[in-house]
């Protein structure tokens, strides 16, 4: 299938992300969300992010322009619905992903593709909310999605090949690189990363180090170029913690037990940098410490 207009959910960190890649690729993008606020907000993000990328030579200035007038701010489903693929990029809550689902599928047209940027959760389960689970799959985006060149292909188990063929194709035209994963909670990238961060939550919690010592360690001894704590507060504590549950409650085993001490910084709305708070305060000009 020959992709032209794309359809995407939600214009928070993710969506507007997708969407800014998307139309920078010569795709027309519809961009949807609940409200007028935030479709003006990831239109100004975007259009911020792709200067940015202008003034670093990256892009051309009259791309710019080009690129946003590809991208149509929504708040009707129907446009999205009018789509060769659509990508849900909602926060990640399966309830609410599948309520989106359901009001999506009367808009759609019978040859649409629909996918999901779910970083977790199951495509399988999530495709039956559809009315066409073979062409269902999951098309996961890293964070930030202008500057990460991985997208996790994931297929439920009723995906046909021609839906996994076509978006690996759009993935290609987007200049990025493909990873396919089975349907397993949270696939590959975040099966090995929440985890990690989980452990090093538990690291602190325990004592064997306070968050400079713990982040320091990782960066200076593992090269990681952020420390796992920091990390956590720039992917958000909510969501490292929802996959923690998620895999745990998906593979019943006690290593993915979520630590305690992230259970406490959630309940606080400590989530990191969109909060101003997490393991470091990002209040004032330089983020300190928190434990």
């Amino acid at each position: 299938m020959d992709i032209k207009k794309v359809g995407v959910i939600g214009a928070g960190q993710m969506g507007n992300g997708i969407a800014h890649v998307m139309a920078l690729a010569g795709y027309d993008v519809a961009l949807n969300d609940l409200s007028q606020d935030a479709l003006d907000a990831a239109l100004a993000r975007i259009e911020k992010n792709l200067g940015r990328q202008a003034g670093r030579g990256l892009i051309g200035e009259d791309t710019v322009a080009e690129a946003l007038a590809r991208i149509k701010p929504t708040l009707d489903m129907a446009d999205v619905g009018d789509s060769d693929l659509v990508i849900e990029s909602a926060t990640e809550n399966e309830d609410i992903k599948n309520k989106i689902l359901e009001n999506l599928v009367p808009h759609l047209r019978p040859e649409t593709i629909v996918t999901s940027n779910t970083s977790s959760i199951s495509i399988t389960r999530l495709a039956t909310h559809t009315d066409r689970p073979e062409k269902f799959m999951g098309f996961h985006f890293m964070n930030p999605v202008p500057l990460m060149k991985l997208v996790e292909l994931i297929r439920g188990i009723a995906t046909d090949e021609a839906t996994y063929k076509t978006c690996l194709a759009v993935v290609e035209k987007l200049d990025k690189t493909a990873a396919s994963a089975e349907d397993f909670p949270a696939f590959i990238v975040n099966r090995i990363l929440i985890p990690m961060i989980n452990e090093a939550c538990y690291t602190l919690y325990e004592g064997v180090g306070n968050v400079a010592s713990i982040d320091s360690a990782m960066k200076l001894g593992a090269n990681h170029p952020m420390g796992p704590l920091e990390l956590a507060d720039f992917i958000g504590l909510d969501t490292c913690l929802s996959i923690m549950h998620v895999l745990h409650d998906g593979l019943a085993d006690t290593k993915y037990r979520p630590c305690p001490l992230l259970t406490k910084y959630v309940e606080a709305g400590w989530l990191g940098r969109k909060t101003g708070r997490g393991f470091y305060d990002y209040r004032g000009d330089i983020p300190v410490p928190t434990r």
